[in-house]
């Protein structure tokens, strides 16, 4: 089998447990490496691919010079993953893996999820899904074989955070990644730096609002969001919940980044 592999919540609990169930000889994680994956995302991944104990090989895809994918429409996630799982399949046809599986999970279903359209069109497996296995219970079965990624936090590819409709480009993912940094550098975990130009609206987690609060904190984190490349810094005071990306969802097929 060769896994899907992001080092997210599911990716790794499916991992675990192919490398459980079929041996290490008989399984590969494939990490997919471009500009839209965070430099630490990808140095977390690795290790813990290691930790697991799971070969793992990284492949570089090109979605951002796929003009379908950089003009950035709604479906943008189904031009990314058919270059992830086409690459999949080559590996597949050339090493004599019998499936490819991806960590979709029974939650995935009623969410606006193009990717999922190039899953099924290239084959690829969702066990999880095929056991019902909700993203909590996933959680509680991580926590219990003792997988760090039992409390991660969501993290979609950084072109999730710029409005549909405006160009994805490698300036703008790195600014992105880059202002993150700063939010975790100042100990907030799962917020979000959106991009509108230059502008960078923060979203946080509620509980993360009281940081913002202390002017030495706040003042730290707004030079380091101006050191990414942005001019101004905005709080959205509505904070992040997941799901927001498709909100604002209009019946004029406009769509940003919530």
């Amino acid at each position: 089998m060769l896994v899907a592999y992001s080092g997210g919540v599911d990716s790794a609990f499916l991992l675990q447990v192919a490398v459980d169930t079929l041996g290490d000889s008989r399984v590969l994680a494939v990490l997919g490496d471009s500009e839209s994956l965070p430099r630490h995302e990808r140095e977390q991944a690795v290790e813990l691919a290691a930790r697991i104990g799971a070969p793992l090989r990284l492949v570089r895809t090109r979605e951002i010079d796929d003009p379908n994918y950089a003009r950035n429409p709604l479906n943008r996630c189904y031009f990314c993953k058919s270059e992830l799982y086409d690459q999949l399949r080559q590996i597949a046809a050339a090493e004599g893996f019998d499936a490819i599986a991806d960590g979709t999970n029974a939650d995935d279903v009623g969410d606006f999820r193009p990717g999922r359209q190039a899953a099924e069109e290239r084959g690829v497996i969702s066990p999880l899904l095929e056991v019902g296995l909700h993203k909590e219970e996933i959680r509680c079965l991580s926590r219990e074989r003792g997988l760090p990624t039992w409390d991660k936090p969501a993290m979609p590819c950084l072109a999730s955070r710029i409005p549909f409709g405006e160009a994805v480009d490698p300036e703008k993912l790195r600014q992105v990644e880059r202002a993150e940094e700063a939010l975790q550098e100042c100990g907030i975990r799962g917020g979000r730096v959106r991009h509108h130009g230059q502008i960078a609206r923060l979203e946080v987690p509620e509980a993360a609002l009281a940081t913002l609060a202390d002017p030495q904190q706040r003042q730290r984190l707004v030079a380091g969001v101006r050191a990414a490349g942005f001019l101004y810094v905005a709080v959205d005071l509505e904070g992040y919940r997941r799901g927001r990306l498709h909100e604002t969802r209009t019946g004029s097929g406009e769509a940003h980044s919530g």
